[in-house]
């Protein structure tokens, strides 16, 4: 029997998820452009019509109360009333905004959900991508501050509220929402019993349950250098989840400048921090999200430095004890500009570099 092979590249919209298997599947996997990439789910032999109606229609919910390009999105009204009012919203977004909030505060504003002027005024991944006047970044910077969204639960738990204190402010949650859909997915999978099932969500790779021969899945990392796609690492793994952000996922090219869409909101800036890609290994694919976006703007230093707080349980205090995927196993990978690969030292052993070697810390 072949090995299955799953490749996580970092490049938008061409991860490829490779799965060889000798064995006849009883149903297809279903493919759906959602949340503005490529959507695809293998549920293997428990594949059926109705599951993966029931997957691809939370998918499109989710797409549709979070988007900001919908204007009848629950985030798109949060960001129209701002500086006004706050705006009752679904179970579902106060969940993952509460989350956003706490992950910006665990990372000192390195994530930060009211990044969405910024992202807005860059323009990258759209037809007027380009590089800011010095002045318009200045306008903008004031408006990014997480302190200042206001959050009230519902007393019954059905919902609950948000408001951005200042005009001109703007959630974007493109950095956590695919981890929350893929966990979302992952429950799914759960109730109904699936043995084994690849969630992949344009870069967030969810592998649930074991291959047939209850050996580990192989997921690969892309190798920043390779314009085919080809992994510099490979991890064995099964029920986890593999995020990876990177300057080549999203881009523009402006006077021979190449510009990431992963940016500094304290800078307004792409972050420049010597790194090609970060990738997260976890349980929790919200989790995940979030942090690896955060320790690439931290970068490999205070990033890893994070990373191990965690393993460690050194995260502590009220304010920490309850956010997703927070306490599971958290593990990262670095890729630098000068090649050098270094990870956290509980993948020692489940990851292989495909090129180089690897600095285990």
């Amino acid at each position: 029997m072949k090995k299955h092979f799953v490749l996580v590249p970092v490049l938008f919209l061409f991860l490829s998820v490779f799965l060889f298997s000798s064995c006849s599947q009883i149903s297809e996997p279903r493919t759906q452009m959602v949340m503005g990439t490529v959507c695809t789910v293998n549920a293997y032999s428990d594949g059926t019509t109705k599951l993966y109606d029931e997957l691809f229609a939370r998918l499109h919910k989710i797409e549709n109360d979070f988007s900001v390009n919908i204007d009848t999105s629950e985030i798109s009204a949060i960001n129209g009333a701002a500086g006004l009012h706050a705006v009752n919203v679904s179970a579902d977004v106060y969940y993952v905004v509460q989350t956003a909030l706490k992950y910006a505060e665990l990372t000192d504003g390195a994530f930060d959900p009211t990044v969405g002027p910024l992202v807005k005024l860059w323009g990258i991944n759209t037809d007027h991508a380009h590089v800011p006047q010095q002045q318009e970044i200045l306008a903008v910077l004031p408006l990014i501050n997480w302190r200042d969204v206001v959050v009230h639960k519902d007393a019954d738990g059905s919902g609950g509220s948000v408001m951005l204190r200042r005009p001109g402010m703007a959630l974007d949650l493109g950095g956590i929402v695919k981890g929350y859909a893929a966990d979302e997915l992952t429950a799914i999978l759960k109730t109904h019993g699936v043995k084994r099932a690849i969630i992949d969500l344009g870069g967030n790779i969810y592998v649930f349950g074991k291959k047939k021969d209850g050996s580990l899945w192989n997921v690969g990392i892309k190798d920043p250098g390779d314009p085919d796609g080809n992994p510099a690492l490979i991890l064995h793994l099964a029920n986890a989840t593999v995020v990876t952000s990177g300057v080549y996922e999203r881009f523009f090219i402006q006077d021979g400048v190449r510009y990431h869409h992963i940016l500094d909101t304290k800078t307004g800036y792409p972050a420049r921090t010597g790194l090609l890609s970060s990738t997260v290994v976890c349980e929790s694919s919200i989790a995940a999200d979030a942090l690896s976006t955060s320790v690439f703007v931290l970068g490999e230093e205070k990033g890893m430095a994070l990373i191990t707080k965690i393993q460690d349980g050194q995260v502590a205090g009220e304010k920490f004890t309850e956010i997703p995927g927070l306490h599971a196993q958290v593990s990262v990978v670095f890729i630098a500009e000068d090649g050098r690969i270094t990870a956290s030292k509980s993948l020692e052993g489940i990851l292989k570099p495909a090129i180089g070697t690897a600095e285990f810390k």
